[in-house]
């Protein structure tokens, strides 16, 4: 059996900073196995694309740009946001607003997004809300440990069920 839509796949991996050899960032092992449901758009399109196809026992080793990966790290996505948001009952949680925390806001679209404090002035907080991997090239390499025909269930809910998938509650 191939990697294709419909299938939930088990792999291990580990991704390094631009290359091979760079910085360790993620080790995912056998013991704990990365599983999902190919082809619902719910990982990095190039991920996907560098995976489709492959077999149980092929190994893989790929290299993404930071553009196909989480993007450019931009200077827009630095935000002063008015410190009266953070206020619950007109004060701010002691510990919330400390440089470095990551806070997730809401944006626009109502959509959940991880700032990053890195300013507090009396009225403002600067936050960034660049991917932590934004502007980074991204090494992937692994091994496919299994591949199966996804439930009708998983199928019409879009993730894996079971072992080591998602579970409901």
């Amino acid at each position: 059996m191939k990697i294709g839509n419909q299938k939930v796949v088990s792999l291990t991996y580990e991704l390094h900073k631009d290359n091979q050899q760079g910085e360790l960032i993620q080790k995912v092992e056998a013991d704990r196995p990365f599983v999902y449901l190919f082809g619902v758009g719910g990982l990095l399109p190039k991920f996907e694309q560098n995976l489709e196809g492959l077999s149980v026992g092929d190994s893989f080793a790929f290299g993404l740009t930071p553009a196909e990966a989480y993007g450019e790290y931009t200077e827009d996505a630095i935000l002063d946001l008015d410190i009266e948001i953070f206020k619950e009952d007109g004060k701010v949680e002691d510990g919330l607003l400390e440089i470095g925390n990551t806070i997730t806001m809401m944006d626009n679209h109502g959509h959940p997004i991880d700032g990053v404090v890195i300013e507090v002035g009396s009225s403002m907080v600067k936050m960034d809300f660049n991917h932590p991997l934004a502007g980074q090239g991204l090494h992937f390499s692994g091994v496919i440990l299994d591949i199966r025909e996804a439930t009708d269930e998983e199928i019409s809910h879009g993730h894996v069920h079971g072992p080591h998938g998602h579970h409901h509650h």
